[in-house]
């Protein structure tokens, strides 16, 4: 460069282009991150406070209202129920609001595990039993003997067993 003018704007250009790349770059990692139901849904909102941070550092402004609906919003699926009643709530959240909740609600769902896991487990101790098939035993001796059959009428054998 032959001016110190032209240099400044050369190196202003430059860093003012990755400076934009990392806001896109920082912005896009936000809108996709997607939470999931295998994870602590408080360990994956702290990663998503992380990436706000890091957008707030570059000077991009997200407001406090908007970022608690992107949290919201970006609940795991089976946070469905929870996602829907947090969205009805008429009053404001802050952010740090929505967090108590939320960590509430994990405990919540985490205790009701262990409870369903120990009745299960106490379940397993049960033992049912299954009807009896009471299908009539094979009259015992060589196959070429028919068997015996029974006789329903009156009889003199049938009398005297009956007496």
């Amino acid at each position: 460069m032959e001016t110190s003018k032209a240099l400044w704007n050369a190196l202003e250009k430059k860093y003012k282009i990755e400076d934009a790349g990392l806001k896109k770059f920082m912005a896009a990692r936000f809108l996709d991150f997607k939470m999931i139901d295998t994870r602590s849904v408080i360990t994956q909102v702290q990663e998503l406070q992380v990436i706000v941070h890091d957008l707030l550092a570059e000077g991009m402004v997200i407001n406090e209202a908007f970022q608690v609906a992107a949290f919201i919003e970006k609940l795991p699926p089976l946070w469905k129920d929870f996602k829907n009643y947090l969205k009805h709530k008429r009053k404001e959240m802050t952010l740090e609001d929505l967090i108590v909740r939320l960590r509430i609600e994990e405990d919540n769902k985490n205790a009701e595990k262990k409870s369903r896991g120990n009745s299960t487990i106490m379940g397993a101790n049960v033992v049912e039993e299954a009807p009896q098939n009471k299908k009539r035993k094979k009259a015992c001796g060589p196959k070429n003997y028919p068997s015996r059959k029974k006789f329903k009428g009156k009889g003199y054998l049938n009398e005297v067993l009956l007496s």
